[in-house]
């Protein structure tokens, strides 16, 4: 071997030994940080007489409070699933509605969201308000809305959502960028000049509520946990440990 390839592979192995020592100190260090994260939350407390009777009441102020503080996506929710397998799944979605009978969301019935529902209606929804330190926990069962209430829904839309609704097979896999671009304008000139029907694979879901969680941050991580419980026609309320 001549000194000048001797001396290219020595600088390697040199090189290679120094990103492996720095490595691991590198990982401990951002560990760190990341342990470091913390702050108080010290906005105000949440007692049991602060709350109504009916759950819905109550958060029925709280969305109120962070839609009039203009809070980024006060309407997002996280919406978790079981599949048929037993694993789960979450992910962002906008709640569209709420009353006596739950919580409104809209979807594409052949997404994978829709799929574990299909498999287990059994699901879980969750709001953070960071700004108010504030958090709801709701566990429910899905349900289809009649067609008639999501096509009342989708006529609101703007167009460009209901022309979405239809070019995409949400979940399903893409080719790329250009195909998912060439089907939506595909629609676009199949629905020029009249109004875009609701797509027959399209629609919305109550989430029927059995289970609803009011969770006030506190300093000292001794949070406030108010609990409803739905229980032979009443709501029950109990207080957990944070």
């Amino acid at each position: 071997m001549n000194p000048t390839a001797a001396s290219h592979i020595f600088h390697r192995i040199a090189a290679l030994l120094t990103i492996s020592a720095l490595f691991p100190v590198m990982t401990r260090i951002d560990k760190e940080r990341v342990a470091r994260l913390r702050r108080e939350y010290t906005r105000e407390g949440l007692t049991e007489k602060d709350l109504a009777d009916d759950p819905m009441d109550v958060f029925a102020d709280w969305f109120q409070a962070a839609v009039d503080e203009n809070l980024l996506d006060a309407n997002a929710m996280t919406l978790a699933t079981v599949n048929a397998a037993s694993r789960p799944s979450a992910r962002i979605v906008l709640i569209k509605g709420f009353d006596e009978r739950g919580f409104i969301f809209y979807t594409n019935y052949e997404s994978s969201k829709a799929r574990d529902i299909a498999a287990n209606p059994h699901v879980h929804l969750c709001f953070y308000w960071n700004d108010f330190e504030r958090q709801v926990r709701i566990d429910g069962k899905a349900e289809k809305l009649p067609r008639e209430e999501s096509e009342e829904y989708f006529k609101t839309r703007p167009r460009e959502s209901q022309i979405g609704a239809w070019a995409s097979k949400q979940s399903a896999e893409v080719e790329s960028r250009d195909i998912l671009q060439e089907t939506y304008q595909k629609f676009e000139e199949q629905f020029e000049g009249q109004e875009v029907p609701l797509p027959d694979n399209w629609g919305g879901y109550v989430v029927r509520p059995h289970a609803i969680e009011f969770w006030q941050g506190r300093p000292s991580r001794m949070h406030d946990r108010i609990l409803y419980e739905h229980k032979s026609g009443n709501w029950v309320t109990k207080r957990l440990a944070p």
